[in-house]
């Protein structure tokens, strides 16, 4: 009975266990093995050419590109996504009337898909934006911003914060909530204006929040996929198009699978160097509640 109590912990993370290793590990390990291949996703054989398909990624200017693009992407939604974020978030927290119909109007669009939303803002840019533009006698926004090389980006950003804001916003809000009155009462009679005491007193116990809001809107971004298939196709020019999206490109209309694989082991090393990168830069500068 001991010898059972000892091991039931084990036990009852077994299942979670299993289903990680199922579905992440043997992915990720499978993913790895086609890389090192030439398989085209169709044939029944595939030969193994080792590390040519990271050599040639290096030289691939169509990566490049997408790189580009994608870092670009990853950055703008980061810095938006934390500002916009903790701005709405310390707006919500002094409001006293009606809290539920303004979290609730928040959070509305983190209940649909990505796909649905990229949809229903891809007919938005290009029916309804263009009549409203025509109204008003705006030359730039009487056209379908998407069809823009120049304005497609902007296009897919605002519709990434549309959607995205909901989450940090919460997070951020139940943050602030968790900072000790005293102290903010404390910083208040020492003669601390709003600006020094939100600097000092809040930012602090925010980090661990901060990290988490950075650590998923850089993971947004660099993987992004869902809203540009959705509205721009990576066009126009592939001017648009990601490395997520050009993942799926690779293997699924190109049939090079283990180019595509090869492609998103190097998107997952960046992702887990960035959230290391983050998480130790940060946590110096976290406090404890």
């Amino acid at each position: 009975m001991k010898t059972i109590n000892r091991y039931a912990h084990y036990l009852f993370t077994l299942p979670a266990l299993l289903l990680y290793a199922v579905f992440f590990l043997y992915p990720m390990i499978n993913g790895f093995l086609y890389s090192l291949s030439d398989w085209d996703g169709l044939s029944k054989t595939r030969q193994y050419i080792g590390f040519d398909n990271y050599g040639r990624l290096m030289q691939d200017d169509r990566i490049r590109n997408s790189l580009g693009f994608t870092f670009k992407y990853a950055i703008c939604l980061i810095i938006l996504t934390v500002l916009l974020a903790v701005l709405i978030a310390v707006l919500l927290n002094r409001v006293r009337k009606f809290q539920s119909f303004f979290r609730t109007s928040y959070f509305f669009p983190a209940v649909l898909s990505m796909i649905t939303v990229g949809l229903i803002w891809n007919q938005l840019f290009a029916q309804a934006l263009p009549v409203f533009g025509k109204a008003i006698g705006s030359d730039l926004l009487s056209k379908n911003l998407l069809s823009d090389p120049n304005w497609a980006f902007y296009g897919i950003v605002l519709v990434s914060l549309w959607q995205g804001l909901a989450i940090p916003i919460l997070l951020f809000l139940a943050a602030l909530q968790s900072v000790p009155k005293d102290l903010i009462e404390a910083a208040s009679l020492d003669g601390a204006n709003a600006w020094q005491r939100f600097r000092s007193v809040v930012i602090p116990f925010l980090i661990p929040t901060l990290n988490i809001v950075v650590i998923l809107s850089a993971k947004s971004g660099l993987t992004a996929f869902d809203y540009i298939i959705a509205m721009t196709g990576g066009g126009p020019g592939r001017k648009t198009e990601s490395v997520g999206l050009l993942v799926y490109n690779f293997a699924f209309q190109e049939f090079k699978f283990s180019y595509a694989s090869a492609l998103a082991m190097v998107i997952f090393v960046i992702i887990g160097i960035v959230s290391i990168v983050q998480i130790r830069s940060m946590s110096r500068f976290e406090v404890n509640a």
